[in-house]
């Protein structure tokens, strides 16, 4: 009985051995992975500070883009009011030549009788001038050679 009590122990220690190394190889094996954990951790950390850097240069790019989007934009709602105004102004303008033109043939419509009096007045006038001018610019002599034949037509007549 006594040798079962050892062998029993002895089975026992080398249980205890192999799961000593098991453990062993166990921790061995966890203290690699650790390691190469703590190697990429760090070679994240110079990654992500590199990130950081890079993100906080483009946020400042961004915010001075958005800066400059806003000045840009204040510009060009000036023009927009502009442009708007001028538009104002054109429709203004045709109102106003569009009411001119109104008015004016409104006035011709009513005046028209008295447009038309007014042109046959100044035909008759110009016909007025013309024979003055035809009339003076006849010479003496044609007008007493005029009246000769007049005369002479008196006499066959009276004849």
């Amino acid at each position: 009985m006594e040798i079962i009590l050892y062998l029993s122990a002895a089975v026992a220690a080398i249980a205890f051995f192999i799961l000593v190394l098991n453990v062993s190889k166990t921790l061995k094996s966890v203290d690699k992975t650790l390691d190469s954990l703590s190697r990429t951790v760090d070679r994240l950390e110079g990654q992500m500070q590199g990130v950081t850097s890079e993100t906080t240069e483009l946020l400042h790019k961004t915010n001075v883009l958005a800066e400059d989007i806003q000045q840009k934009t204040e510009q060009l709602n000036t023009v927009f009011y502009a442009v708007k105004d001028v538009g104002s102004s054109v429709q203004q303008l045709n109102q106003s030549v569009k009411n001119v033109t109104t008015n004016v043939a409104s006035e011709l419509e009513k005046n028209q009788h008295k447009i038309s009096q007014a042109v046959q007045w100044g035909s008759v006038v110009k016909q007025m001038v013309d024979k003055f001018k035809e009339r003076k610019e006849q010479s003496p002599v044609s007008m007493k050679n005029e009246a000769l034949v007049n005369d002479a037509k008196e006499r066959q007549v009276s004849h």
